[in-house]
């Protein structure tokens, strides 16, 4: 892990001058492969899909963003999930997630590994005592976001995290929402953190890519064989777009924080907003837990308006600033439907189950001017 503040470490974590130019910034290593001085003697690289320098400047520099040992670096975070079951689980292993989790996750666990005999229960990990009842003897490993997605719900870390442990299994965390610049899981038991760095890490909807960062060198060893196995590795110039966003990661974060603060406020004033998800106010359930496990409450606001549902559509297809579109955490807003965008693999029935309703809009908040975030939201309010 390198050293430094993390401002610091968001610039210069996993990157030196180029040693042959002196170039400030990583190239773009755009090879296939190397070569070698004879067979298996070569100068750490050999094939691209095993390694590349700039995705291994990327790995580093993750890594230490949430204080850990070691990175790898996917080309989605659904890649990064693939690779992360696929490697650790097997037939009538059973896993514990959170019920709202990412509907590409849903997917990823029931159209795919149920296939394969893996079990999943789904349950509302920001209940107390949750986890530990749907816990099973054959129970392997622990899935938690936190903030989820899109209800914004908030797991105690250190209890869900440390349950799994006392019982031999593995927890994974999921903290795209919150990012390292918020929250770092691996301090708080997890043992290993995933990332969608197409996200907030990437922050400006340019790149796909995902991540796992871990400390357990052995754990490591293991899922970076699976990483060049299964081979949902980016390529480089994907690579150096996110070494490109975690520089500023810090400083675009806290403005998120900010502009989502204001809104939420503002949102949670308005008469016709029936229901609003934002740990960052005092009146969110999970607000004391956030406070507790985060450094601040991020860029995501998920509510429901009162009314009917064909009220909601017109109101997400009549802003101006706040494109609508899937995603999240670029420096420009979003707004999108969960249930028929995001989440939309997800069994109606299930969905409604989980608290998550047909009239749920999703906020990312920019980094734009926030008066001008508010005045588009009021002005598609008011469009009929």
């Amino acid at each position: 892990m390198d050293e430094g503040r993390f401002a610091t470490r968001c610039i210069h974590a996993g990157q030196k001058p180029d040693p042959t130019t002196g170039a400030i910034m990583t190239p773009i290593y755009a090879t296939s492969t190397y070569v070698q001085e004879k067979p298996g003697v070569h100068k750490g690289f050999d094939y691209s899909r095993t390694n590349n320098p700039t995705r291994a400047a990327l790995e580093a520099n993750l890594a230490a963003l949430e204080g850990a040992a070691h990175g790898l670096a996917f080309s989605s975070g659904c890649g990064a999930g693939d690779t992360l079951l696929g490697g650790l689980l097997a037939k009538g292993d059973h896993v514990v997630s959170g019920n709202d989790v990412y509907g590409g996750t849903y997917r990823l666990f029931k159209r795919v590994f149920e296939k394969f005999g893996v079990e999943f229960t789904l349950v509302d990990t920001s209940t107390p005592g949750a986890v530990e009842k749907a816990w099973r003897k054959n129970t392997k490993l622990l899935w938690v976001e936190t903030p989820s997605n899109p209800l914004l719900r908030i797991t105690d870390l250190k209890a869900v995290c440390g349950f799994a442990k006392r019982n031999g299994a593995i927890s994974v965390v999921d903290n795209t929402f919150a990012t390292p610049a918020l929250q770092n899981p691996l301090e708080q038991g997890a043992t290993v953190v995933l990332h969608s760095t197409t996200k907030y890490l990437g922050g400006h909807s340019d790149t796909v890519g995902g991540a796992l960062v871990m400390n357990d060198d052995a754990l490591w060893e293991k899922l970076k064989y699976f990483q060049n196995a299964i081979g949902a590795t980016p390529g480089p110039f994907d690579a150096w777009l996110v070494l490109r966003g975690t520089k500023t990661l810090h400083v675009r974060v806290q403005r998120h924080c900010e502009n989502a603060r204001r809104i939420a406020e503002w949102l949670s004033k308005r008469k016709d907003v029936t229901e609003i998800h934002y740990p960052g106010l005092k009146s969110d359930p999970g607000h004391a837990v956030a406070k507790k496990q985060m450094k601040d409450f991020g860029g995501m606001i998920s509510f429901v308006l009162k009314g009917s549902l064909e009220r909601s559509v017109k109101f997400i297809s009549s802003t101006k600033l706040f494109a609508l579109a899937e995603s999240l955490g670029g420096v420009e807003s979003l707004i999108e439907h969960p249930a028929s965008m995001t989440h939309g693999s997800i069994p109606r029935a299930e969905r409604i189950a989980a608290g998550l309703q047909d009239g749920l809009i999703r906020l990312s908040v920019g980094i734009e001017d926030v008066d001008d975030l508010i005045g588009d939201l009021e002005q598609a309010l008011a469009a009929r």
